[in-house]
Parts: structure tokens; sequence; C-alpha cells
């Protein structure tokens, strides 16, 4: 089984996205381990953003994500990170396709509705600066 994390990103919140977007995760047959709502500091976003931190879209990524509260999840399955990904679509939502979160749901960048691990690496780092190292 793969671990994965993601976040439901403040704008989703807003609009009342979330339950539509873990029912997807959990009708792909992904299981949700942990779950929490809470908010994002910006000193906490810029840690997990910081590969970006050099790019000219950085300060309004902060922005976005620390907008409001957001829903952190693990979820767990059979290549669960590629699952994941697929879910959510292309990171630009004019790219996402039809089907996808950001396809059906998202207009613009930074505005994307979801963050998604990329790696089993990733997903091990952000599961544990979101939920503690035991988690």
């Amino acid at each position: 089984m793969e671990r994965t994390f993601i976040i439901v990103k403040p704008e989703a919140v807003k609009r009342g996205l979330v339950g539509e977007i873990l029912k997807r995760f959990e009708q792909k047959g992904l299981q949700i381990k942990r779950l929490q709502m809470s908010t994002i500091s910006e000193d906490t976003a810029k840690v997990h953003y910081g590969h970006h931190a050099d790019k000219p879209f950085f300060p309004d990524l902060l922005a976005a994500i620390t907008a409001g509260p957001v829903v952190m999840a693990v979820l767990e399955g059979p290549n669960a990170i590629g699952h994941v990904r697929n879910l959510i679509g292309a990171t630009n939502p004019l790219e996402a396709k039809p089907g996808s979160i950001r396809g059906d749901f998202a207009v613009a960048n930074p505005y994307n509705m979801v963050h998604a691990s990329d790696s089993p690496e990733t997903a091990a780092a952000e599961i544990a600066r979101f939920f503690g190292p035991d988690a």
C-alpha cells in the first residue's frame, strides 16, 4: 500500500467542494487514513512550497494557500500517488482535462483546488510536516 498527502485548498473549502473532492478519491478506492481541517501559517507555507521560492508566482502561491482554512488528508491505496495525480489533473486548470478535479472546478492558478504529493519521498515529508513524524 502506498500513502500520499493532499491539501484541499482554501478556494475549494470556501466554495463547498470538500465533500465532492474527497468523494472522488474514495470512489477510486483510496482510503482516507488521516483527515484534518486547519489553516496553514505563512512560515509553514514557505517551507511547504520552498521549492518554488525563486519563481515569480511564489508570493501569489503563499497568499492563496494561507487565505483560509484547508482540509488535509493522508490517502492510502495501491499506486495512491499516481491515482491522486490523475484524479486532480494538470496543475494549470486550462490544461486539466474535464473529469479531473482541476478540469471541473479550477479556473486559474494558483487557485487550482488541490495540492498533492508527487513522489513517495515528498509524501512522507509532507505527511510528517502536517500530521507529525509518527503519522
